[in-house]
Parts: C-alpha cells; structure tokens; sequence
C-alpha cells in the first residue's frame, strides 16, 4: 500500500536522494568516528582484517624461513614460539571471523532489502572493541612480550609457573576483547536477518548467502561464551591465584581444553558457513541458472550447525578420555562429512545443468572446491583414532587445518571479493592480474601444505623451532618454504589488483555479472541509505524476474520512501512470513560506542599492568557510557522526535510491544547462557573428574538467605510481568511505582547475596571449589545489580514521558532480564548449595 507522502514524492527520486541523503550520509572529519552505518562500518571491519591478515602473513613468513634449512639460528627459540602463536592467533580471531563478519555486515542489508542493520550503535561498538583489541595483542609483539604458549594457550603452558610474562595475559585479555565485538556482531546480525528483510521476503525466500550468515551468527552466540568463560578463569588463575587448573588445588588442566575447543571446533564451521554462502552465492549467477536443492542446501546449514557442537573432543583424542567418548566424537566428526557433501554436490549439480561462464570469481570457486574436498578427505582420517594417534601433533594436522580453513575460507572469501568489487568501487577488476594472482596463490599453497603432510607422516613435529640434519625432512621443507613465498607473491599480486581496480578499472555497468540479489539493485557505490524505497519481494531472484525492480526502487514506486519524518526509518517484519509489522526507527550516529569501547580499553590496559583500582573506575565509567547510549532511545526526542507515520504504514517500533531490542536482548540472553550453562560444565567436571577436588563436608553457603534472596528475585521478576501485562492492556496507572518495587526487590536479593558471599569466608586460592563458588556468586550478582539498574532507570523514563502505554516495549525487554536471572539463579543455588548437601562431595 503506497502512502500519501509517499504519492506525493515518487516522481522526484533525485528530491528523495537529497532528503534521504541528509538523514542517513555520513559526516566528514573528526565526526567520521561517529559513524554508525553499516556500509562504512563493514568496510572497516574487512580493511581492518586485511591489515591484521597482512601481519599474519609476515609471521608465517618468518616461520617458514626459519624452518627452511636444519638447524637454523634466525630466530631464538622464544621469539619462535612467540611468532607461531601470534601468526594462528591472528589469523583466527583478528583475521578470518571478523573479515567474514564484516562481509556479512556490509552484505546482509542490501541482499535482504533493508537500509542498515537493526541495531547499528552496537556494530559500531564492535568494530571500536575488535581495533583497540587487536592493537593492544599485537602490541605485544613490539615489545617482544607476546604470548608463546601456542594460540590454544594449553594449560599449564599458559599457566604463570611456564608462562610468567604478561604475555599470556596480552592474549587473554586481548582476546576476551575481540570476542566482545564477535558477539556483538552475531547478535546484530541474527535480529537484522530475522526482523527487517524487506515486505514479502519469507523465510524460505530469504537469499541464502542470509541463511549461512543466520547459522554463522547464532553459532558465534553459542559458541564463543566458553572461550570468554575459560580466558576469565585463566586470567583469575595468572593475577590472583584461584587454581581453576592447577591439580593440587582442585582444578584440572584437561578443563582448559575443553572449554577452548568447545569453542573451536564450532569455529571452523563459523568460519566455513560464510564462506560456503558466498560460493552458494556465486555458482548460480555464473551457472545461469537457480540453484539446485535450495531446500537441501537450507538443511545442510542448519544440520552443520548442530553437529558441529558435538565435535570438540575430536581435538583431544591423545589425552586420555574414555574409549566410549573417543567412539562417539569419532562418529560425530564423520557425521559432519554428510551435509558438507550435500552442499558439494549441490554445487556440482547447479554447475553440471547450467552453463558455466569462467569469470575471475569463478576460478577462485574452482580452486576452493578442489582444496577443500582434500582437506575434508584428510579430516575424515582425522577422525578415526587411530590414526589421529599417530599424526596428532604432527605437521600432518598443520596441514589438514590449512587446507579446510584457507581453502574453505580464503579462496571462497576473494572470489567473493572479485565478485562484489563493482558494488564496493563501480568498477571492474582487471582478468589478466586477477588470474596471475589465482594461479600463483593456488600452486604455492598446494606447494606449501601437500608437502607438509608427507613431512608429518615422516614424523615432523609441529611447534617445534628447528630439526637436525640427517632427518629426513629437509628437502621437504625447502619446497614448503619456497612454495610459501610462491603463495605470498599471489596474494600480494591479489591485493595489488583489488588496491588498483579503485582508480584504475574500468567502470561497471549496472548488475555487471547479472547477478539475481537485492544488493545489486543498489547504486554503484552504494549509498548510505541503500534504497530509495523498499520493495515487497516474493520471489527468491527478484532482479532475474523482475528486471526493472531496481529502476522503480530508484524511483520511489515503493514502500517507506517518506523522508518528511527525519527518522531513519525501515520495515520490520515477521520472521517467518516478513508480512510488515512495523516501522524501525534507527538511532544516528553516536560518539557513545567509541567512547564505550575506550573505556573498556582502559580497562584491559589496567588489568595487563595489575592496576585493578584504576581498572575498576574505567569499568564504571564505562558502564556510565552504555547507560547514557541506552538513554537516546526508543521515545527519546534524539531517537524519535514524533510518533507519526504516513496514513496507511505500521506504527512505530517504539510504540509497539515487539520491537528489535526485545529480540535483542533474547539473542543476548543465549550467549549469556551459553557463558553460564559453560560455567555449570566446568563446575561438575572438576567435581566429577578433577583428582584433587576439595568439597568441605558443611557447605559454606548459608542456604536460609540464598532462599530469602531467591524469593525476592521472583517477587520483583512477578512484579515486573504484571505491569507488562498492564502495558499490553494500554494501562500505565501504576507503571512508575512498580518499577521502583521491583528495582526495591532485586536491591533485596543482591544484598542478601553479598552477604552469603561475604559470611562464607571462602578460599578462593587455596581450592577450585571456592574459586568456582565464588565466580558463580559474582555472576548472579552482576546480573541482579544490573537488572536493578535498568528496571530503576525505566522508572526514571516514566516520569519523563519516554515510556508507557504510548511507548510500552521497553520495560518488556528488562522483563527478559528478570525471567533469565530468576532461572540462573535457582539453578545456581541447586548446583552449589543444596546438590552438594544431597550427595556429598
């Protein structure tokens, strides 16, 4: 349905780019930083990553000079370890997820008809917090203080008594930094993908390069919180003394390793999802035709997702677990192979009924495909045990790992490159650099890492800084070394070409590759607004059935192309129909999420250097940040001066009891449980498992309070549903006063908390079982204080008119916290006062 504004106008698109080009452009300068867009913010996330990437690559550089010849002295052995864990470290977490996070950034609004993504302040934190992270952990290679226990930092190597540097802590508070950004990112990610594709555009009509961004985010939710989880308890471990670890305290090294890879296995597939989407992507446009098995395709994804939870232990086959769980995560590790496959064969078959044009993109397709069966050929002997006893630790796993993550990531993620290189600049790359820099970078790697597994099968070790001659290995390694540097001139031609192509290649026209996704309806460049007017889309190639769709888009024949209001507005739609709900009104650009994240870079900095007071007033005044960015929202004058929409649109999120920060806070809510539930693992495994675990025979806990608390965190939590009941009802009459009860309520049950904590008289360094008691205890009180918090300021923004029955669906977004803690904390007080109390230590 057109609006009457929207009649009013369509007939001037070039008025309409100006108005909107005033609402939504970017500022110039110092402001820059205040930029919230998510076309600017993913280009610098894929800049940035480039950046890191190139340090990475040099590193590797180093490694393979170095192991070039036997009994090599260019690097001291410390400065070894030092380069090979930063060169993985690097490459995994400041390189691969966030260059694919900020390709999903820049993508997904445009492929799925949105003019940003759902939550931009939050993007624009993540971004802050992913820079300042990976500065400080680079930074300590500058000053030779860079952590050299491998970049799985395995306990106790990473421990102070074989690590007693800062640079292990360089690393986990580096580290515990960029996760911040990652799941920032997944959360945006999930909402925008679920919340504001375009009128029409239902689920099983989504793109599905959105698919494997959907499965991808919500495995970065899931997934990353055990990493945060086990760099938190290290880092408790290296500063204060709280033996999470250490065997004579009760803890148990083996836990670290399965905390990290409870997190890395699932990242292969985070990294792999992304990179399968773009070939998903790619091979129908230069196939000519639909994709095959759209449905199977959509089922592989999703089926990829879960398995891949269930694979970690496939890293620690050598480690002495059961012969059952060695059975079970070997077939799990199989399993996986069967909807990997089916995607493979998807693409074969699309291939095999098209007609095929050999563009640049599709040859680095092409070797993608045959890189990456090897290494999954490879994995699948990975998984039997046996054989993983015999290769494990070897430069046969190096190898395998470098074939599924470069061939799976890289090769797919520069065809995608070339592919949308005419959308980022409007122009075209050059064929003949292009195919030079395929060539070069397809022949060194495959030099480099074929050979690495025949010198694992002699026996190689990895991690280790040089070998004798009269080995074996030497020719060998000469080839990988020269093949390496084989591989870095490709890339470097690669680089080279995509930097040119900017001034240099020849201006595209529009759709150049005739390409069936929404993203191509844009300008070339596109601008800060994306589209015009957003179209009801109800087809899954909606430029291949409807041609002329980005000309009337341009025009303003469609929805939402009523600038008058000066918001900066979107549709919301339902996530399974995307029947429109209603319209997203999106905060501008911000100087709070800069300021935010360099609060919370002060604060690692304080930590590294041990100055906990100065770490705990940044930590305040950080928290002071994110208050006053949440206060410019919802019916804020700066957020939305009026509440009027054209005759014929939805209402305002704002106004409605649905809008995206109630999803959200939901999405948040996963990967806060996601930390908890890894807490709860570790706690019953070091019960169960560790061999020095110390359970006093009288719990420590006062379990009278730990109810009384209980009671109060559920009276507030029952208080704050009924006035959202009221809410749902257009009733306000009491809204204020309940919120200052709740807040009252949940005052109660912190204080009783800290008195529990306080009366216990724990040891949190002499036993893990006091540490652990005491992390949990913490937890649920930063969760209470914060619920208090945020309920206290919703009472706050009653009386300034922000919220209340014209604008309800805030005080619903801190209910969700209410439910959450409600549940941890009865599950909390079950596992560590009254379960030890029924069954004994």
């Amino acid at each position: 349905m057109k609006s009457v504004n929207q009649e009013a106008v369509e007939h001037d698109p070039q008025q309409l780019h100006e108005e909107l080009h005033d609402i939504w452009g970017n500022p110039k300068g110092i402001k820059a930083l205040t930029i919230v867009n998510h076309t600017t913010l993913g280009l610098r996330f894929m800049v940035t990553g480039m950046v890191f990437f190139l340090i990475g690559g040099i590193l590797a550089m180093l490694v393979r000079t170095q192991l070039a010849m036997p009994d090599q002295d260019f690097m001291s052995p410390d400065i070894y370890n030092q380069v090979t864990t930063m060169h993985g470290t690097v490459m995994m977490f400041l390189f691969a997820i966030p260059m694919l996070e900020g390709l999903a950034i820049y993508l997904i609004p445009k492929m799925i008809g949105a003019r940003d993504l759902v939550c931009p302040r939050l993007t624009s934190l993540g971004y802050f917090c992913y820079l300042f992270g990976g500065i400080i952990l680079t930074f300590s290679l500058i000053i030779e203080m860079a952590p050299s226990s491998g970049w799985f930092m395995y306990t106790p190597l990473s421990s102070s008594e074989y690590a007693p540097g800062l640079g292990s802590d360089f690393w986990l508070l580096g580290i515990t930094f960029v996760e911040i950004s990652a799941v920032s990112a997944g959360v945006e990610l999930v909402v925008s993908i679920l919340r504001t594709r375009t009128q029409g555009m239902a689920l099983h009509k989504m793109p599905l390069f959105a698919w494997y961004i959907l499965a991808m985010a919500l495995m970065i939710v899931i997934g990353f919180p055990p990493l945060i989880l086990a760099s938190v308890l290290l880092e408790l471990e290296r500063a204060v003394g709280m033996p999470f670890f250490e065997i004579a305290g009760g803890g148990d090294p083996i836990l670290w390793q399965h905390l990290f890879w409870l997190f890395g296995h699932p990242e292969v597939y985070i990294i792999f999802l992304p990179a399968a989407g773009i070939v998903s992507t790619l091979i129908p446009v230069f196939a000519g035709r639909p994709i095959v098995g759209y449905g199977w395709v959509v089922f592989a994804i999703i089926v990829t997702g879960f398995i891949s939870f269930g694979l970690w232990v496939h890293h620690m086959f050598t480690v002495g677990i059961p012969q059952l769980a060695q059975a079970f995560f070997s077939a799990a590790s199989m399993l996986v192979a069967v909807p990997t496959a089916i995607q493979v064969f998807v693409w074969l078959a699309t291939l095999w009924l098209g007609k095929p044009k050999m563009k640049l993109p599709m040859l680095w397709v092409m070797g993608f495909l045959i890189i990456f069966v090897c290494g999954g050929l490879t994995g699948v002997m990975l998984a039997l045990v046996p054989f993983n006893w015999q290769v494990h630790d070897t430069h046969f796993v190096v190898a395998h790992m470098h074939y599924v993550l470069v061939g799976g990531m890289f090769f797919p993620l520069i065809a995608g490159l070339y592919y949308w290189l005419p959308l980022f600049s409007g122009r075209m790359p050059s064929e003949n650099l292009g195919r030079w820099g395929f060539w070069l970078t397809f022949l060194g790697f495959n030099g480099t890492f074929l050979i690495m597994h025949w010198t694992g099968l002699l026996g190689m070790p990895r991690r280790v800084y040089t070998y004798e001659a009269g080995s074996g290995w030497e020719i060998y390694n000469l080839l990988s070394s020269v093949s390496s540097f084989v591989l870095s001139a490709g890339i470097a031609m690669v680089l080279l070409d995509i930097a040119l192509h900017f001034r240099f290649g020849k201006p595209a026209k529009h759709n150049p590759w005739n390409a069936d996704t929404l993203e191509w309806a844009n300008s070339m460049p596109p601008s800060a607004y994306n589209f015009i007017s957003l179209p009801n889309v109800e087809t899954r190639h909606p430029l291949w059935d409807d041609p002329k769709l980005p000309y009337t888009m341009a025009e303003g024949k469609h929805g939402l192309a009523v600038p008058v209001h000066g918001r900066r507005e979107m549709w919301g739609t339902d996530p399974i129909t995307g029947k429109v709900r209603e319209i997203i009104h999106l905060p501008g650009n911000s100087w709070w999420p800069l300021l935010a994240a360099a609060a919370l870079a002060v604060v690692c900095i304080s930590l590294l250097v041990r100055v906990y007071a100065l770490a705990g007033i940044f930590v305040l005044i950080a928290g002071v940040f994110l208050l006053r960015w949440s206060w410019e929202n919802g019916a804020h004058p700066i957020a939305a001066p009026e509440a009027a929409v054209a005759p014929g649109d939805p209402p305002l999120h704002s106004r409605t009891m649905d809008g995206p920060g109630l999803w959200a806070m939901a999405v948040f809510l996963l990967a806060n449980g996601s930390f908890f539930l890894s807490y709860l693992f570790g706690w019953f495994y070091l019960w169960t498992v560790s061999p020095e675990w110390r359970m006093p025979d009288t719990s420590p806990l006062s379990l009278p309070l730990l109810a009384a608390a209980g009671i109060a965190i559920a009276a507030g939590a029952v208080v704050m549903e009924k006035l959202v009941r009221e809410l749902r009802h257009q009733c306000d009459d009491r809204l204020r006063v309940g919120l200052y009860l709740a807040g009252a309520l949940g005052a109660v049950q912190v204080a009783l908390t800290a008195w529990v904590l306080y009366s216990a008289n724990l040891s949190p360094t002499q036993t893990s079982h006091d540490a652990a008691l005491l992390v949990g205890l913490i937890y649920v009180l930063f969760h209470g204080g914060l619920a208090v918090v945020l309920t206290l300021m919703q009472g706050l923004r009653v009386g300034y008119g922000y919220v209340g029955a014209h604008a309800p669906f805030e005080p619903a977004v801190v209910t969700q916290l209410w439910r959450y803690n409600v549940v941890t904390f009865l599950v909390l007080v079950g596992s560590i006062a009254i379960l030890p109390r029924v069954v004994g230590g």
